[in-house]
């Protein structure tokens, strides 16, 4: 089925190509204009893998997958040099932060799950901040109610900006799986901050829409400092094959090489943003700073078709949601279904839909809310939410099936990266600013932006995500982990298949973008298990994008919660029969807007022991390795 679907679409192009020259001919000969035909993009055939743009990358040793080609340069710089995987991991974040700040920096959180080889153990690591002691909720309802119609916390200004996790976050990673010395981690990033580094095509994209998201709030009053920010990343803002110099970050970024996490957290930097806050009057203070500390957490899994196992991390994120998900999918014969048939989609979607009623009503800090994650994917509980689907009928908008308990989740500027060592050890991290580059405030002379996760808190009191003070919000980002039974190399007959066959670890990844990257992780793994394409397929394949629904900022008795249907949207990949279908079947289909997100991954060849490492074609990054 899978072949057929791809055929046919491929099949439906080709056709329309042909007549497109034929008229195009005809035209010509007639002397008569010819319509103008948009370029479509080459074929890729030698190795029957049609959907992929490019080839994985193979590499015996090591290995890393970053948005920007110069982050995954640094990567591999640092592990030539001697440092682990994590080294590598935190010198490429801090230089995306730099080369990216539409999607992270270090005025954002941060979440990672590492395979170490020496332990043999899975760690999971939340690096997420809180919300500023000194504020209330009737703080926060103040702000929405002049700003949002009361609604929601505003995007923009000090009112949703919660304590910047990352650095702190990488010094923690750094204490348990780094070999260099952090200085060495930070100097390529602090000598392109003074240099100059280049800005590719989508980044600079992005960087445009900074302006005109910041200008208005600062004139309404919302963000009640814009200067440093215009300062900093706007005058001009890069356009595609600038380099972009930030000198403030340079020395904030040594600062915090040589004065380690306590720079940031307790010291010069730490009093310069408590300054900065005390004079435009919110955010988190210096008492905030001292205190945050992020936290190790034990990641959660479940099985998928006896093959796999996937890893998420709970509240304070999302990535529950993805479990859930692959669990509600068990029942189904997607392979027979064939990939992005009507069948396919319509059971991955209401399984989307059922998973986010429970995100939207249980998914937050355990420590306020009290709710243990495991209870989203207790034995049985997702097999029977996952009974009510029916494929022929979209369902009215679920309730939550945790009775005890994409509006501004659609966004999400993130940044992803995996990087893996000749030692085995596998990083997956992920970190962002949130939305539209973050809150639009850079403290004086440190050339970062505060990122605007506080908006991400329900008004709700009722809500489990209600905000309150010294409290994480609800989080997106998440990074994801794999393990997979090397099926064909454990065959002992005179051994269970239990024992002979154990989970290996196998494939560092994630995808960026918001409420989209539960859906994207789900979207990874069937496309490897169940439609048999390879890494770099996988990940070029068309997606789709349920949004709409019942949120975590939401009133949980509002009308989004009880008649909110949601829209489904789909990149241009999927057949159109596809989308007729869903229509037919109850859906609001629409094309072709997906938020596709970003993805990068590595996985382990069992067989040869390499690397196989795939990057984002919607991106500008690469992968590469040695």
């Amino acid at each position: 089925m899978f072949k057929r679907w791809i055929v046919a679409g491929a099949l439906t192009l080709s056709l329309a190509a042909c007549i497109s020259i034929e008229q195009s001919d005809t035209n010509f000969a007639s002397s008569e204009p010819a319509e103008a035909i948009a370029p479509g993009p080459g074929d890729r055939q030698p190795s029957g893998r049609t959907i992929g743009t490019r080839s994985a990358v193979v590499a015996p040793s090591a290995a890393a997958a970053t948005a920007h080609p110069l982050a995954t340069q640094t990567a591999l710089d640092v592990m030539k040099n001697g440092g682990s995987a994590m080294d590598a991991a935190i010198a490429a974040n801090a230089m995306l932060g730099l080369v990216e700040p539409t999607g992270n920096g270090i005025g954002g959180d941060l979440f990672a799950i590492v395979w170490d080889p020496k332990t043999e153990k899975l760690y999971g690591y939340n690096g997420s901040g809180r919300s500023p002691m000194g504020a209330t909720l009737a703080d926060m309802q103040a702000k929405a109610d002049e700003f949002m119609d009361g609604e929601e916390i505003p995007p923009f200004g000090s009112a949703p900006v919660t304590v910047p996790g990352t650095v702190d976050g990488w010094y923690a990673l750094h204490e348990k799986f780094g070999r260099n010395l952090m200085r060495d981690n930070l100097k390529p990033a602090i000598e392109y901050a003074r240099n100059g580094a280049p800005i590719p095509e989508v980044i600079a994209y992005y960087w445009q829409f900074g302006p005109r998201r910041f200008g208005p709030a600062a004139e309404s009053g919302m963000l009640e400092e814009y200067e440093n920010a215009k300062k900093t990343y706007f005058s001009p803002a890069p356009r595609e094959g600038s380099l972009f110099r930030n000198p403030d970050l340079a020395n904030t970024l040594t600062a915090i090489a040589f004065g380690g996490r306590d720079a940031f957290y307790k010291g010069s930097i730490a009093r310069t943003m408590d300054s900065y806050f005390e004079r435009i009057g919110g955010g988190p203070r210096l008492e905030d700073f001292a205190a945050h500390k992020g936290e190790w957490t034990e990641p959660l899994c479940v099985e998928y078709r006896g093959e796999v196992k996937l890893c998420e991390l709970g509240p304070s994120t999302q990535g529950v949601a993805a479990l859930q998900m692959l669990q509600m999918l068990e029942r189904f014969d997607l392979r027979e279904m064939g990939f992005a048939s009507p069948d396919s989609l319509m059971a991955q979607v209401e399984a989307k839909r059922l998973a986010f009623a429970d995100r939207a009503a249980g998914y937050a800090d355990a420590e306020f809310s009290g709710i243990d994650p495991n209870v989203f994917i207790r034995p049985g509980y997702n097999a029977a939410r996952g009974e009510v689907i029916d494929i022929t009928q979209a369902m009215a908008p679920p309730a939550p099936g945790y009775a005890d308990a994409d509006k501004k989740l659609e966004d999400g500027d993130t940044t992803y990266l995996t990087v893996t060592d000749k030692d085995g050890m596998m990083v997956s991290l992920i970190q962002s600013n949130y939305r539209g580059m973050g809150s639009g405030l850079v403290a004086d002379g440190l050339g970062f932006m505060f990122q605007d996760r506080g908006q991400l808190f329900s008004l709700d009191p009722e809500h489990p995500n209600v905000f309150e003070p010294n409290k994480r919000p609800f989080h997106t980002i998440i990074p994801a982990f794999a393990f997979k039974k090397d099926m064909p190399g454990c065959q002992v007959a005179s051994v269970p298949m239990d024992q002979a066959c154990p989970y290996e670890p196998w494939m560092s990844f994630g995808l960026m973008g918001g409420g989209m990257q539960p859906q994207g992780h789900v979207q990874i793994i069937l496309n490897l298990v169940d439609y048999d394409m390879g890494l770099q397929e996988a990940g070029d394949a068309a997606r789709w994008e349920h949004r709409g629904g019942c949120e975590p900022t939401d009133d949980l008795n509002g009308d989004e919660c009880e008649t909110d249907m949601g829209v489904i949207w789909l990149e241009s990949g999927i057949p159109p029969e596809a989308r007729v279908e869903l229509e037919r079947r109850g859906h609001t289909v629409k094309c072709c807007q997906a938020n596709g997100g970003g993805y990068q991954a590595i996985m382990r060849d069992f067989e040869t022991g390499a690397w196989i490492a795939a990057t984002e074609m919607r991106k500008d990054g690469s992968a590469d390795g040695y």
